[in-house]
C-alpha cells in the first residue's frame, strides 16, 4: 500500500516512539530525509506525495537497525552541532547537545579578546572549535586530534563550513607535551572521560559503535585531566583560560587538578539539566 512521506515520517516516529528513543521526532525526521535523499525543507514541501517503494523500504531497514542500538548520526554520516552541519563517521564522537555549553562558555570568553588563537583538543569531529569558529570571526582556531581519520572528518567540516581562512587541523598527542604549536589564548577540550572499567556498562548504541579511543579516560577517568593540565600548560598565554567538559560526577577533582596545575578563578559550570558538565579555568601568572 502506498504510504505519503509524511504518514511515512509519522510511522517511524510512533516506532521510535514506542521504543523509548529520547528524541523521536528529530530521529523520524533524519531517517525519512535519508532514505529520501531530501532536505528538511524538501520533505516537508512533499508531505503530501508518495514515497517510492524503494525509499519506503529504506526507511524500515534503516529504521530497524537504529532500533538494534546504531546511531541515526552514523547512519545518515552527519549531525548538526551549535547550528553547524558536521559530517560524522564512526571514528569520531556523535556531538552532544550537552557538549555545546562548552562551546557557548568558550564563545563568550573569546568574544571579549579581540584577534586570537585557539586550540581544541581531543577535537573529534571539530565540533567544539568550528563553533568557536563560526561565532568569534576574530578567532584562529587550530583543531588538534590523534587519529589520522578523526583528522579526515576534521578536514570534511572546515570545508563543509567554509572555515578553511581561520581554521587548520594538526595532528597532536594530548597526553604529550605540544611540539612547535606556538601560544594560545585559549584551549577547549572534551576529552575521554569514561573510567576504563566503566566501559562495558554503557549503552549498547555507545559501546559497540562509538571510538573507545575517544571515551576510555584511563583507570581513574581522570588521566587526561590530569596530563593535559600539566603538559600543555606551556602552550596557553599567561592569563589564558582552559576549558574542560567533564562527565558526572568529576567537577570537583577536576577543579581540584586544575588548582594544583596553577590554575585560578575556576568556575563549574552546569548543563541544561543541571549536571556540572565545564571546569575551566585562567592561567595564573603567579603562583
Amino acid at each position: 500500500m502506498a504510504v505519503t512521506y509524511n504518514n511515512l515520517y509519522l510511522d517511524l516516529r510512533r516506532q521510535l516512539k514506542a521504543a523509548g528513543v529520547e528524541m523521536p521526532t528529530l530521529e523520524a525526521r533524519e531517517l525519512t530525509c535519508f532514505a529520501a535523499g531530501k532536505t528538511r525543507e524538501e520533505l516537508y514541501r512533499d508531505s503530501a506525495l508518495y514515497a517510492s517503494p524503494a525509499i519506503e523500504q529504506r526507511a524500515r531497514e534503516l529504521l530497524e537497525r537504529h532500533l538494534k542500538g546504531e546511531p541515526v548520526a552514523y547512519l545518515i554520516g552527519e549531525w548538526e552541532f551549535y547550528g553547524l552541519p558536521l559530517d560524522i563517521s564512526r571514528h569520531v564522537l556523535i556531538p552532544r547537545t550537552d557538549t555545546e555549553v562548552l562551546a557557548s562558555e568558550a564563545i563568550s570568553y573569546l568574544k571579549e579578546q579581540g584577534e586570537c588563537r585557539v586550540l581544541d583538543l581531543c577535537a573529534g569531529s571539530g565540533c567544539v572549535g568550528l563553533a568557536v569558529a563560526a561565532h568569534t570571526p576574530r578567532a584562529h582556531v587550530v583543531l588538534a586530534e590523534l587519529s589520522e581519520e578523526a583528522l579526515k572528518v576534521c578536514r570534511q567540516n572546515i570545508r563543509r563550513n567554509n572555515l578553511s581562512g581561520r581554521v587548520i587541523s594538526v595532528r597532536a598527542d594530548a597526553l604529550e607535551k605540544p611540539v612547535s604549536m606556538g601560544e594560545f589564548r585559549c584551549i577547549v577540550c572534551n576529552p575521554p572521560y569514561i573510567p576504563t572499567a566503566d566501559l562495558d556498562t554503557l549503552d549498547a548504541s555507545v559501546r559497540d559503535y562509538e571510538p573507545s579511543m575517544a571515551l576510555d579516560g584511563g583507570a581513574d577517568g581522570y588521566r587526561f585531566y590530569r596530563l593535559i593540565s600539566k603538559l600543555w600548560r606551556p602552550a596557553l598565554a599567561p592569563g589564558g583560560r582552559l576549558y574542560f567538559e567533564v562527565g558526572v560526577g568529576q567537577a570537583d577533582e577536576v577543579l581540584r587538578i586544575m588548582r594544583s596545575e596553577g590554575f585560578g578563578d575556576i568556575q563549574i559550570v552546569r548543563d541544561t539539566a543541571g549536571i556540572p558538565r565545564v571546569v575551566y579555568g585562567t592561567l595564573c601568572t603567579e603562583l
